[in-house]
This record gives C-alpha cells, structure tokens and sequence, in this order.
C-alpha cells in the first residue's frame, strides 16, 4: 500500500511514453503540451522515490534514536 500512487505514477509515465512513441512512429511530431506533461510525470516520479528514500531513513534515525534513549534510561538505572 506505502508504494501505490508511485506505482501509478509509474503506470502513467509508460503510457506517456507508449503515447510519444505512437506519434512519433506515425511521423508526427508531438505537442508541447504532451512532451511537458510527460516530463513533469518523470520529475514528480523521482521526487516521490527520492522523498521515500528520505523518509527511510528517518525512519532508521528515528529507531536509532529511540534504542539510544532506551540505552540511556537502562544505563540510569
């Protein structure tokens, strides 16, 4: 579930993909408009996989951090 609107950005940047390789096949050249909605698809992709990547490893600082306090109050005792 942590990884499904990545994976339907993921669905949406093949289909753009499949849509530019049509024209372009067809010999016709696509629309500004699509070549930049399908690039802004990518950038939102990688944006999405590097913020994932950062929460990750919040989420082992966070736990570091919380064997740390642990440790602490056991060596208080």
């Amino acid at each position: 579930m942590l990884w499904e609107p990545y994976t339907m950005k993921k669905i949406a940047v093949v289909f753009a993909s499949a849509g530019l390789m049509a024209l372009a096949a067809c010999g016709e050249k696509p629309a500004n408009e699509t070549a930049n909605a399908s690039n802004a698809v990518v950038e939102n992709v990688v944006e999405n996989a590097t913020n994932a990547a950062d929460n990750a490893a919040n989420a082992a600082d966070n736990a570091a951090n919380a064997a740390n306090v642990a440790g602490n109050a056991a060596n208080a005792e």
